[in-house]
């Protein structure tokens, strides 16, 4: 199937991102393939926006959001998870999507091998480094094309079926706080079993030298 055209990402983040609920992340694997319907995004707009990794300007991390629409933007987080994102609107305006949350429609045995200690199917995606586990994302895939004509691509998104507006609920983006905490740029499927819990942000307190190293520390 034809994946979805550039024009498509090449748009407003806010009209992108809940666009894209509903579509189909296909992720190709040397064993085969893992098939995503997306159920939950966040829209990120690049310089304009405090929550954005671009908000203070280019960096080697955030490179790939000021390129073309319609590639991964893969980052590393809390020292230990990948999430992926999906570039939109032009070239050097740096806006991008995080994908949240998904349903696994097929491939879910290649999944739940990454993913063993998910207790359902619907747990496998839930979440934005447990969608990025299941489908084996790292940062090898910053930069892929998710729009390739090539089926053996690594990352491409298909059209799928789109949400009607009336099935899908906004929200204040997760872990989001300052200035941007309140902008509703959370999309997902009202009710859908996969659409990960809110959190609010929770600022970091300064570490002391008591302090013992955690979780993402």
């Amino acid at each position: 199937m034809d994946t979805l055209p550039r024009d498509f990402f090449d748009r407003p983040v806010l009209d992108v991102a809940p666009d894209l609920l509903g579509r189909t992340l296909v992720r190709h694997l040397p064993e085969g393939e893992i098939t995503l319907r997306l159920t939950e995004v966040e829209a990120y707009a690049g310089e304009a926006d405090p929550g954005s990794h671009a908000y203070r300007g280019r960096t080697a991390r955030n490179a790939t959001m000021y390129g073309p629409p319609g590639h991964a933007y893969v980052y590393f987080t809390y020292g230990m998870w990948y999430c992926l994102n999906l570039v939109c609107g032009p070239k050097d305006h740096a806006s991008g999507v995080l994908l949240r949350a998904g349903e696994v429609s097929s491939g879910a045995e290649l999944a739940r091998a990454r993913r063993p200690r998910s207790r359902t199917d619907a747990e496998l995606a839930r979440g934005p480094a447990r969608l990025a586990t299941a489908l084996e994302v790292d940062r090898v895939l910053d930069g892929t094309d998710v729009c390739s004509a090539d089926e053996k691509a690594p990352l491409r998104v298909l059209p799928g079926k789109p949400v009607a507006t009336g099935s899908i609920s906004t929200g204040p983006r997760t872990g989001v706080g300052g200035d941007g905490a309140a902008h509703p740029w959370r999309f997902w499927i009202t009710d859908d079993p996969s659409v990960s819990p809110y959190r609010a942000h929770q600022p970091r307190r300064p570490r002391t030298r008591l302090d013992a190293p955690g979780p993402g520390s």
